[in-house]
């Protein structure tokens, strides 16, 4: 439900069900923001918190839990959490929440990733490459940033087609052949240097660029 709602807003959303894939997706990739369950299977949510701490990742952490006593919320922003929501919620607040934690960033940055000359701003949903900004529809942004946090990684159609479109259908994975082909027209044709690179067979990396 909180990925359905995320998406809806055209955040890119990564989905683990117990502790452990949690903490291998959170050494694995470069995320601007986690949103922690306390009562995840296997390792806690609390102890997922202090390992990352411990391994010095500054992303911010967005906790929620059923468990309102004063108590928890000390224990875990003592281990290092930016925020704590108590279930139940409104999707709406949890938004809220979620873009003032990106506004906010790690340390204080500003939430922008860059892959060559080609920005993009996390928050306000925006795009620039080479100085020009380029416009996009919500689903050509939202693969894009789900290449751009894959950065270097070949990522699959099928991966490609569970995270952006929330679907697992391996019969509709040549939509994301479609989208990719709207997403290179953009960022890419007008540009010597081409970021988007189709791995045959396997799927599309987002590298630092070679020139065509």
């Amino acid at each position: 439900m909180v990925g359905r709602g995320l998406r809806a807003e055209n955040f890119t959303v990564e989905i683990a069900d117990c502790g452990e894939t949690a903490w291998e997706l959170a050494t694995a990739s470069d995320f601007s923001l986690v949103i922690l369950d306390l009562g995840l299977p296997g390792m806690s949510g609390v102890e997922l918190l202090k390992r990352m701490r411990r391994r010095q990742m500054d992303v911010p952490v967005l906790i929620l839990s059923a468990r309102d006593a004063t108590a928890s919320k000390v224990e875990n922003f003592e281990a290092g959490a930016d925020d704590y929501l108590t279930k139940p919620f409104a999707l709406a607040e949890l938004v809220v929440r979620v873009k003032a934690l990106l506004r906010r960033g790690a340390n204080g940055h500003t939430q922008t990733r860059w892959i060559a000359d080609l920005e993009i701003d996390l928050l306000h949903q925006q795009v620039m490459r080479g100085g020009q900004k380029i416009g996009l529809t919500p689903k050509e942004y939202s693969l894009l940033e789900y290449l751009a946090a894959n950065s270097g990684r070949v990522v699959s159609r099928t991966m490609i087609m569970e995270q952006v479109w929330d679907q697992s259908f391996e019969g509709l994975t040549n939509i994301v052949d479609v989208y990719v082909r709207h997403l290179r027209a953009k960022i890419d044709d007008p540009f010597p240097i081409k970021l988007i690179r189709t791995v045959r067979g396997v799927g599309y990396r987002l590298t630092e660029g070679e020139a065509a």
